[in-house]
């Protein structure tokens, strides 16, 4: 008996997974495989074929931080965004803002696409459409639904469509609002001219056929409108910018991607042009607003040089025209002057006391007019109002990307409550000197007017008329003067965002689909899914396949190998003597004289038991053949049926099972009753007889013990056919009368767990000189089952099979089917 340590080991090699066999699985289904991995690149084909090609373009564009001088050297007109590369960063976030991308989406119309019905979808044709759609935007389209254009010539078409439903979603491009319209159920057509005007319920605008298009009779194509928002989404997702290089972090390179590489080349062109334009109008907005106060200041202005022309008119007409001394004018002249200064200190004052009440109470700076257009240099004025600007206008731009609650907002919040702390002290103080100022030309123009007072009422009144007059003159000029300087400054000014290349289609571009990619993960889908599928049912794969199994498995020797043969009966060894199964049974024959030999018997005879695990694994087969072999060797030999429960050798020798075995032990029939003489030389039969209700009982019994005992004094070899062992523990009651115990083992039918059981009676000593006989045996090439183990015979039907063994003509199916494995 094994020791514990080698019943151990072997149970440790049961559990142990065969990546050996799983490979010859493997191999034996490699058909299976390549019909997979065939079906995954067919189906990749069929997804690549199908896929739009999707294109990627870019363009290059610029950040520069250009400035343009505004009334002094020591001012700027223009936005100053923190320099370039803090522009830069300002420039990028706008390009990915909503508000940016819905002027570029609304500037392109891209909400409405040209489609043409291609091999497997619509096709997006865009500029190669032969008409273009002039769409009414007060009016709502319908959205998500082609709308087909069927032409009949080149000047006139139909509409058509066949809607499912009485209405739809549709939208006005004019506000983006939504809205339903109303659709016609079923087929609709109508017919149209070119440039007539189209007025139905779910479409709204007129179509223009362009003069170079070559329309044919019957052709087809629709309109689709997508929701606004939408649009503007996915385009807004999808354009990509980032720096050109990090050795040059102002130039900026911008990509998209997409299935029409017009649309593509179209919608970066636009947007580096509507970004370039508006950055500049922001660069301007400082310039338009200081134009716009100079334009109020020069309306008041003109007013008064009007009213005071009129005056001097009348007076000139009523009066005589005086002659007025030179030391009179001298000194008339100075007194226009000293009035000029103090109107420009009192607008200068004018200025600060509205821009101290505008910081006080409005939250947007955006709009403050340049200090200098009245004449303010004062630095600190200049410095503080062109920063509290650039701080508006940098939290305008980044209300279109970021949350109200966000912290940005307090930060920028809180720089712009500091400079206008400061500037509003700078401008008490600017106030206080203005005022001082102002006092002093008012005890100058006293000083002077007094000189003035003794002469007569007429002169003064004229003088003083001509004064005013001089004065708004002066005032005119001046802010005529700042006003073309502004205009110059603001005309100059260029966009500091500059196009270095714009997009455009030169061929490529293509990304996707990436069809070798999909041609790989096709591949190894059909690759790995096959593995992994028979590496599952390998794995709850419980039966038997190959001899190297049974070897791993248990420490029992194979004593034979049958291979599988299709016959009338059960009688191959006698009726087919030179079939490769016969001559497997007569290898077993000569295996078993070696274990005879090591048995002491008393009587001349040997006894063979032949059992199984369950029914149907060839236990009976195995028994008839056997025991014919032994009888065409000379051997005279008895097949004892004791399957008392399932008899069957009695039907391949033409008898009857009325009396048996079962006769015998009850003592209903004497051995000379029971005993068939068959038609082969010395065989001789005693089949199991009627079906007892105890079997078992009957086994146990000292006649079964008489029956052998005497059969051995009369025959050379006695193989007993018994019932399963896994099923029926009558088997067990067998064992002391055997000198040999076959077990059959049928490939691809037997359970491994089966093995477990034979196992363990073995090792208790149940079952003895016991040895395995595999039946339904295949040598396959690619796959190891069987190798190894010097079983000459048991392969010899099938290498010696041509030459030796003889062969039958095979079936009609089974030529066909060769055939095919042949191709």
């Amino acid at each position: 008996m094994r020791d514990y340590d080698e019943i151990e080991e072997q149970e440790s090699q049961n559990i142990s997974f065969d990546f050996r066999g799983y490979l010859f699985k493997v191999l034996n289904l490699w058909k299976f495989v390549l019909v997979c991995v065939g079906v995954a690149m067919l189906i990749a084909y069929f997804i690549n074929v199908r896929k739009q090609n999707v294109y990627k373009l870019d363009s290059l564009i610029s950040v520069d931080n250009d400035q343009n001088p505004f009334f002094t050297a020591n001012t700027s007109i223009s936005f100053n965004w923190g320099g370039a590369s803090g522009k830069v960063g300002k420039v990028m976030t706008a390009i990915k803002t909503r508000t940016h991308n819905e002027i570029v989406v609304d500037s392109l119309q891209y909400y409405m696409e040209y489609l043409q019905e291609g091999k497997y979808r619509k096709i997006d044709i865009y500029k190669k459409a032969p008409f273009e759609f002039i769409i009414d935007k007060s009016k709502a389209q319908v959205l998500n639904y082609p709308v087909g254009i069927r032409f009949f010539n080149a000047n006139e078409f139909e509409v058509f469509t066949a809607f499912e439903g009485t209405s739809a979603s549709g939208q006005q491009y004019n506000d983006k609002s939504r809205t339903r319209v109303k659709m016609p159920e079923g087929p609709f057509t109508k017919t149209y001219k070119s440039g007539e005007v189209i007025d139905l319920s779910f479409l709204h605008g007129k179509i223009i056929i362009k003069p170079t298009a070559n329309i044919k009779s019957g052709d087809e194509y629709f309109l689709k409108f997508s929701n606004f928002d939408g649009v503007v989404n996915g385009y807004k997702s999808r354009i990509i910018i980032g720096s050109f290089a990090s050795s040059s972090a102002s130039i900026l390179r911008l990509q998209l991607a997409g299935n029409n590489k017009d649309k593509i080349v179209d919608f970066l062109n636009t947007t580096s042009v509507i970004l370039s334009k508006t950055e500049l109008e922001r660069k301007n907005l400082y310039a338009t607003n200081t134009i716009k106060f100079i334009d109020s200041s020069l309306a008041a202005v003109n007013v008064d040089l009007k009213d005071f022309t009129d005056e001097m008119n009348d007076f000139r007409r009523d009066n005589k025209v005086f002659n007025v001394s030179t030391e009179i004018s001298q000194i008339s002249e100075e007194l226009r002057q000293f009035e000029l200064a103090k109107q420009e200190e009192e607008s200068k004052l004018e200025y600060l006391n509205n821009l101290e009440v505008y910081l006080n109470t409005k939250t947007d700076y955006t709009n403050i007019a340049a200090p200098t257009s009245v004449g303010i240099d004062e630095g600190n004025i200049l410095s503080g109002v062109s920063k509290i600007v650039s701080l508006a206008a940098e939290r305008q731009n980044l209300e279109y990307t970021t949350k109200e609650s966000s912290g940005l907002f307090k930060e920028i919040d809180r720089r712009i409550d500091s400079e206008k702390n400061v500037l509003l002290e700078t401008i008490d103080a600017t106030k206080e000197t203005i005022g001082v100022r102002i006092g002093t030309l008012h005890r100058n123009i006293a000083n002077l007017e007094a000189k003035l007072s003794g002469l007569p009422e007429d002169e003064q009144q004229f003088l003083k008329i001509q004064r005013k007059l001089d004065i708004s003159q002066d005032a005119y000029n001046i802010y005529m003067a700042k006003r073309s300087e502004a205009a110059i400054v603001k005309a100059a000014n260029i966009s500091d965002i500059t196009i270095i290349d714009e997009a455009k289609d030169i061929g490529g571009g293509l990304i996707g689909p990436n069809k070798t990619l999909n041609y790989m993960m096709a591949l190894m889908m059909g690759f790995f899914t096959p593995m992994l599928l028979i590496f599952f049912l390998y794995l709850l794969d419980n039966t038997i396949h190959g001899s190297d199994e049974i070897t791993r498995m248990s420490k029992i020797p194979i004593l034979g190998l049958v291979g599988k043969y299709r016959y009338k009966n059960n009688l191959v060894a006698f009726e087919k003597p030179k079939s490769a199964v016969a001559e497997s049974f007569r290898a077993i024959r000569s295996s078993l004289q070696f274990i005879f030999k090591k048995q002491l018997t008393e009587s001349k005879a040997n006894t063979l038991m032949v059992t199984s695990s369950v029914s149907g694994e060839g236990k009976t087969f195995t028994s008839i053949n056997i025991a014919t072999v032994y009888a065409l060797s000379g051997k005279k030999t008895m097949l004892l049926g004791l399957d008392l429960r399932k008899p069957k050798i009695f039907d391949d020798f033409n008898m009857t099972n009325d009396k048996g075995v079962v006769n015998y032990l009850i003592g209903d029939g004497t051995l000379d009753e029971i005993t068939t003489h068959t038609h082969i030389d010395n065989l001789d039969v005693i089949p199991s007889g009627p079906i007892p209700p105890n079997p078992s009982e009957l086994l146990m019994s000292g006649n079964l013990k008489t029956l052998i005992h005497t059969l051995k004094q009369e025959y050379d070899m006695i193989v007993l056919d018994t019932p399963p062992l896994g099923l029926v523990t009558d088997a067990l009651e067998l064992v002391q009368y055997t000198d040999a115990t076959i077990f059959m083992l049928r490939l691809d039918y037997t359970k491994k767990g089966m093995l477990q059981l034979v196992n363990a009676k073995y090792r208790t000593g149940e079952l003895k000189n016991v040895s395995f006989v595999l039946n339904f045996y295949k040598h396959k090439n690619n796959h190891n089952y069987g190798y190894g183990y010097g079983y000459g015979y048991g392969y010899g039907y099938g290498v010696y099979g041509n030459s030796y063994h003889e062969k039958d003509k095979p079936s009609l199916f089974k030529r066909f089917k060769n055939f095919l494995r042949r191709i």
